[in-house]
């Protein structure tokens, strides 16, 4: 097969596979976004690699980490999908049978995933049956491109080629009398024996007589009607597949819940949070606002597409070692006197000065209130929660009950949650990484014990408590920043969920620590703003930050990587002063 014909062959693998992808999703919108196949694999692909390649992927692509997956995906896919193309122009049974697994194995990741039953099946098994029927369209059918079945033509015959003085000549052409030379056909050859070579080389001949000039032989051209034909068809279904795509995610979020979101009013809270004091925003360039927008907050989950849960048919199931097991559905819980909290929350993949964390102010149901009513068992020393997509976080029993106020959130910054932050209903802790408590999209909560059971991340090797490190982060400057010489205002937040921050201290160039100014906060449960006046002198210098909880320790200088329980070690910049 030419270079050209591979590359025809490669386009209508890539053309069958993203028919199959594209089909899928407006399939998918009767069956549930999750069935749809590159969402389904996405999803097994989440669960099964490496915790160092999923680590990695968030530092490298924060919170676009599920796009750049299912881009990446996306690609992986292509590159198969263009090897079974080859494959099939050898033959059509091998790029079927590739398309095939290719099916297969969405209709195993879509049934295998939480809550699926048989029709999740189908948008795989739509998918693969017209990949299928693309592939043969392009290998065996209509679009079939001619050089695929091209074979080199036999050359012709003719009079023996000019022969200059001296040659040597066939027996054909040799006249009454002339001598035939060793080893011509004129000569007989003993049994067994190798006929002798002529001085001059043997000479060919064909069939139909003496040797024929040939023409050396091309390589193959590609018939113009059928590379148009091929093209246009390839054009039409890659152009119908970005649609189908494109259509069906569209439909999907029409079908979604953000209507039902927006037609909520959210009750007045018993107990409002307390305001904001003067001077907690230092309202600094590049600082990082005291209350973070809804907009702005930070989202690390597992879930590929967002679920939609409808807020009518929501329930909440709290059972397991309880004295009696309750059901909440989501107006039970609007009924219930609510109460408003500003609570800080951190990701455990958070970097040393990284932005995996957000202040907000938080509306819901104190979740002390709803275990009391179900008498947890003495023993029960772990809630597990769990979300509409199976996945799970564990909790102590002891931090939902300790007075701290953890909440079963309906609302965020006055407003109902958003969607991709759990809406209708999440789990707010205060003082505990949210891979240990902050359950989004919640539908059960499970009295246990941390001996029988390892939520999600903790068989990929995570800590089973995640309490929230004593963190400090410089905002301003920020790192290779250049700078003028004099009053330079260095700023940022700092946090210990639960038992506040007492103290933040700067330095430059490993010199004494200078402490810094506190900007007011809310509560203990919120990080704080602080600020220091440094007198820069020109050249390149060092910052670096600590800060000092409540409790008096300090945060180490001990760096240590995210996993198993948080970071550690002190935020350091360099930046250069002119």
């Amino acid at each position: 097969m030419s270079t050209t014909s591979r590359r025809y062959a490669a386009l209508a693998g890539i053309t069958a596979a993203a028919v199959a992808i594209g089909i899928a999703e407006p399939v998918a919108v009767l069956t549930g976004p999750r069935s749809a196949p590159l969402v389904a694999v996405g999803g097994v692909v989440v669960d099964a690699v490496p915790e160092s390649l999923k680590q990695l992927a968030i530092d490298l692509f924060g919170t676009a980490d599920k796009i750049a997956l299912l881009v990446g995906t996306a690609v992986l896919l292509g590159g198969f999908a263009a090897l079974f193309g080859v494959l099939a122009v050898r033959r059509l049974a091998l790029g079927l049978a590739g398309i095939a697994a290719f099916g297969a194995i969405g209709v195993a990741a879509a049934l295998t995933r939480s809550g699926a039953d048989l029709a999740d099946a189908l948008p795989s098994v739509v998918g693969a049956g017209l990949g299928a029927l693309v592939l043969w369209l392009f290998i065996g059918g209509p679009f079939e491109l001619d050089p695929w079945t091209w074979s080199p033509p036999t050359p012709p015959a003719g009079p023996v080629a000019s022969a200059g003085p001296g040659s040597q000549a066939g027996p054909e052409s040799a006249g009454p009398g002339s001598p035939v030379g060793p080893g011509s056909p004129g000569e007989s050859v003993p049994p067994g024996e190798s006929a002798p070579v002529s001085p001059a080389g043997p000479v060919p001949v064909t069939p139909a007589g003496p040797t024929a000039a040939v023409e050396p032989v091309g390589p193959a051209e590609v018939d113009p009607e059928s590379r148009r034909r091929f093209l246009t068809g390839s054009g039409v279904l890659l152009g119908t597949a970005v649609v189908a795509g494109l259509g069906g995610r569209w439909l999907a979020g029409r079908r979604g819940v953000s209507a039902a979101r927006d037609a909520i009013r959210l009750p007045a809270p018993v107990a409002p949070a307390p305001a904001v004091p003067a001077g907690a925003d230092l309202s600094l360039t590049q600082l990082a606002p005291y209350v973070t927008p809804n907009f702005g907050f930070y989202r690390i989950d597992t879930a590929l597409v967002v679920p939609q849960v409808d807020p009518d048919t929501w329930r909440l199931r709290i059972h397991g070692r309880v004295g009696r097991e309750r059901t909440y559905s989501y107006a039970d819980l609007l009924a219930r006197p609510l109460v408003e909290r500003y609570v800080t929350l951190a990701c455990v993949s958070n970097e040393v000065g990284g932005d995996l964390i957000g202040n907000a102010l938080w509306l819901g149901v104190p979740l002390r209130e709803l275990l009391d009513e179900v008498e947890p068992d003495d023993d029960a020393d772990q809630v597990v929660g769990r979300s509409v997509d199976g996945w799970t976080c564990g909790t102590p029993t002891a931090a939902l009950r300790d007075g701290r106020d953890a909440l079963l959130a309906v609302g965020m910054n006055g407003e109902p949650l958003p969607v991709e932050h759990g809406f209708p209903v999440r789990v707010v802790v205060p003082g505990l990484y949210g891979y240990v408590s902050a359950c989004k999209w919640v539908t059960e909560l499970e009295l246990t014990r941390f001996a029988d059971f390892d939520a999600y991340w903790v068989p990929r090797g995570w800590s089973r408590q995640g309490p929230i490190k004593t963190q400090s982060r410089i905002d301003t400057p920020r790192g290779r920043n250049r700078l003028t010489a004099g009053p330079v205002t260095v700023a940022g937040v700092a946090w210990a969920q639960h038992r506040g921050i007492r103290r933040v201290e700067v330095r430059v160039d490993d010199g004494p620590w200078q402490e810094a100014v506190l900007a007011p906060t809310v509560s203990v449960d919120t990080w704080v703003q602080w600020s220091w006046r440094w007198d820069a002198t020109p050249g390149e210098h060092r910052l670096q930050v600590r800060a000092t909880d409540a409790t008096g320790e300090t945060q180490t200088e001990r760096t240590q990587d995210v996993v198993p329980d948080g970071a550690t070690g002190w935020h350091t910049i360099t930046v250069t002063v002119r």
